[in-house]
């Protein structure tokens, strides 16, 4: 009986033993998967340094975005400036062209222009100062090649129609062969008679008389 007694005894204190020895396994295996833990969390949170570099990377890559959008801003308008100047000096080359051109063509017209010249009461012969006229109006059209030249030829309002249209034309066929005499080319002069239709005094006497009794030049430009 007692040494029932002390093999109970003993069994209980081995129990107590073997208790308290996985009791303190156990706390050490979850100190250690605590300290693990621990240490994971530390592994895993970034360190406040690299948070603060990565900012700045961030702050820096949208300054450079920001420098190269202003940039390309500023030179869509040096280009669109320069575009813009470009056109207006165009344009005003071609404004100065057509002035150098329409003053050019005004020269040549004024220098192309010959006088009219007049006739004796149903003739048609020239008369010396009418030759002159020719003589000096001729060389312009030996210049100017390109220019073309219709004669009218006018009379006073003495006269029939028909009468005064042949004898308008024989004073505008006359003019013609003598400008064509002096080296105008025939196929550059045409000649029209208007007669007695188109006088260019509407008066009634000698003096309007004397003025339409002429030859009008009209000068054809070059067929651009």
């Amino acid at each position: 009986m007692k040494r029932n007694r002390v093999w109970l005894g003993l069994i209980a204190l081995v129990l107590c033993f073997s208790v308290a020895f996985l009791t303190g396994c156990a706390k050490k295996a979850a100190l250690k998967e605590e300290a693990a833990v621990t240490q994971g969390q530390k592994a895993v949170a970034p360190a406040p340094a690299a948070v603060a570099d990565d900012a700045a990377a961030k702050e820096q890559a949208l300054r450079e975005q920001a420098l190269r959008e202003q940039a390309l801003r500023e030179q869509a308008l040096r280009e669109k400036a320069e575009r813009e100047a470009a056109e207006k000096a165009a344009k005003e080359a071609t404004e100065r062209a057509k002035m150098e051109a329409a003053g050019k063509a005004s020269t040549i017209l004024k220098e192309l222009q010959i006088a009219d010249i007049l006739f004796d009461f149903d003739k048609y012969n020239l008369k010396p100062e009418a030759q002159e006229i020719l003589k000096k109006g001729a060389p312009a059209y030996l210049k100017y090649r390109d220019y073309k030249l219709v004669v009218e030829g006018h009379c006073d309002e003495r006269g029939t129609v028909e009468y005064n249209l042949a004898l308008g034309e024989k004073r505008a066929m006359e003019a013609a062969k003598y400008l064509s005499d002096l080296g105008i080319e025939k196929e550059r002069i045409k000649t029209i008679s208007y007669g007695k239709e188109m006088p260019l005094d509407p008066g009634h006497d000698e003096a309007a008389w004397e003025k339409n009794r002429r030859a009008h030049f009209v000068i054809f430009p070059p067929v651009k």
